[in-house]
């Protein structure tokens, strides 16, 4: 259905449209805004917003749809998903808004290159780079915001403007990690790393769980940076991974005979056993996460995650403790330092650079598993380990209770991010996020 073109170049899909139901249909779940629009060019993007503003309407970003701000009622949902374009030229990579992770990792495996990308294909390159972007990279290269060197924005005043540390360096500070507080977001511009592969490890973990990952922080925390690894033990329930304690290692590089060094202490450990060791296209690496399915809606999760500066026994402890008393949860270890300490705490939003952990845990809410003690319980404990953290990583958050955001970031950081709000988007236009008010 189109409507005046003074406000936008597009159809706007409102219910009742016969394309609503796939227009409001995302990754993760159904949503119900006001009204949905799909761009297919920055024109469209500022349309858009023309027409959000003429109707006084909140406007969500989605590109791959992984949010769980997809699913807050009312509002134009922006879909950007079109804008995918991916341009390779030597080390620079050039990226549609709205590219996904996949697509990306391909376009630079043909040349020999790669990016920090998260861990999901599907997962969107907006949303993850603009909250930091924790990834199978990390201690070789950093945060997928930390390989950002530009980007074009689209404001909420519809100005179209070109950011980079030269042009608008508190913008552009604020883009590495604040979120999509500030405006769309319609191309990337990062600097890859030459990659011709990885080596990946995966080894089951039986037996005394909790020496077993002493080894293993004893082990990463001087490792070569070209290896981390992620711990996770998931319950049969779970259908992205085996269930059970196991630890993925994945190296930067196609040295085999390095990677097994690295991993020996741990390799070698009790309880530990190898399935699977070789070398892999990068793009292999990302998994592919399962869409929405309304017939089998995922439970409510009660955790959350933290940074961890220390990784200590008593730690390692409450997180096998929380696993032990919940059947129907996960607990996750990814590893961090390297290049994602290098960076000093003020040249991005993202918090604890000190960190040298990431760790995550989570009690799925099942009817008939986890009543209201069992929940309180879940919580308390929860709340000591995150407690022992100095931040949370909001990409991690599958929550839009809009108090999540006093707890990513230190108060001096939200501070600059509200002062470079006030000056991009003083209206508040891009709420529908962890949100930095003005």
């Amino acid at each position: 259905m189109s409507i005046d073109e003074s406000n936008v170049s597009t159809a706007v899909i409102r219910p009742g449209d016969s394309d609503w139901e796939s227009a409001r249909r995302f990754h993760s779940g159904i949503g119900e805004p006001a009204a949905i629009i799909r761009a297919t060019s920055v024109d469209d993007v500022r349309g858009a917003l023309r027409y959000a503003s003429a109707e006084r309407l909140e406007v969500m970003i989605r590109g791959g749809g992984h949010s769980a701000w997809g699913g807050v009622p009312g509002g134009l949902t922006l879909d950007i998903s079109a804008l995918d374009d991916i341009a390779v030229d030597g080390t620079r990579v050039r990226v549609g808004g709205g590219a996904q992770w996949g697509a990306v990792a391909h376009a630079l495996a043909a040349h020999g290159l790669g990016l920090s990308s998260g861990d999901t294909a599907s997962v969107g390159v907006g949303g993850l780079t603009l909250g930091g972007g924790i990834g199978w990279m990390v201690r070789a290269w950093g945060l997928a915001s930390d390989q950002l060197v530009g980007a074009e924005l689209v404001a909420a005043n519809g100005d179209v403007v070109e950011v980079s540390d030269a042009t608008h360096p508190e913008l552009m500070w604020a883009l590495r990690g604040g979120g999509g507080n500030f405006g769309v977001v319609t191309r990337f511009d990062f600097e890859a790393h030459p990659l011709d592969g990885v080596v990946v490890g995966v080894y089951g973990i039986d037996g005394d769980v909790a020496a077993t990952l002493g080894v293993v922080r004893d082990l990463l925390a001087d490792a070569p940076r070209e290896l981390t690894v992620t711990y996770m033990d998931v319950p049969p329930m779970d259908p992205s991974a085996p269930a059970g304690a196991a630890l993925t290692a994945v190296w930067a590089g196609t040295d085999e005979t390095a990677a097994r060094a690295a991993l020996a202490a741990f390799a070698n450990a009790s309880g530990v056993t190898e399935r699977e060791f070789g070398v892999q296209e990068y793009p292999d690496v990302l998994m592919e996460a399962p869409e929405f399915d309304p017939e089998h809606p995922m439970p409510g999760f009660v955790g959350g995650n933290t940074l961890l500066a220390v990784l200590d026994d008593d730690t390692i402890a409450q997180l096998i403790g929380f696993r032990a008393q919940n059947p129907a949860s996960v607990v996750l270890l990814r590893s961090l330092g390297g290049a994602y300490g290098d960076v000093a705490q003020d040249a991005t939003p993202f918090p604890a650079r000190d960190a040298t952990w990431f760790a995550m845990a989570g009690a799925f809410d099942v009817p008939g598993m986890l009543d209201a003690d069992a929940r309180e319980r879940a919580v308390a404990v929860w709340g000591a380990i995150e407690a022992k953290g100095s931040g949370v990583y909001g990409n991690f958050i599958a929550s839009a209770d809009p108090s999540v955001v006093a707890r990513m970031y230190p108060p001096a950081t939200m501070e600059r991010l509200a002062a470079v709000k006030r000056q991009w988007d003083p209206g508040n236009v891009f709420c529908r996020n962890h949100n930095v008010r003005p």
